[in-house]
């Protein structure tokens, strides 16, 4: 099934470049921004819209499902989750480190009174 804009727990975000996230709230969609599951537990029609007409700045038209040669959507999502995770720690690290080397460089630097 695809993605159920209507759901109380869809959610859109275009970014500046033109970027468009689609996904689940709840994170139960696992295939987003392409399918919701069919029978999904939490699926609650969104009431706020309901009889609203849209114009055409809503938003743009869901990409293309990509074609998976041996696979299948959860197995690539799976696969971006661990890269994501493998690259964290040290970006993290990374993070704190360059924030401890800024520590007392800052423009209301504290100075001893003698």
């Amino acid at each position: 099934m695809p993605m159920r804009e209507e759901c109380k727990h869809f959610q859109s975000r275009t970014y500046a470049s033109g970027e468009v996230a689609r996904f689940c709230v709840l994170d139960l969609a696992p295939e987003a921004p392409w399918r919701c599951p069919d029978d999904c537990p939490c699926y609650e029609r969104r009431l706020a819209d309901a009889g609203w007409t849209h114009g055409n700045l809503v938003e743009p038209v869901v990409e293309a499902e990509p074609e998976m040669e041996g696979g299948d959507v959860a197995s690539l999502l799976d696969a971006a989750e661990m890269v994501v995770e493998q690259a964290a720690p040290s970006a993290l690290a990374e993070a704190r480190a360059r924030e401890q080397r800024s520590k007392g460089k800052g423009f209301l630097r504290r100075r001893k009174r003698t």
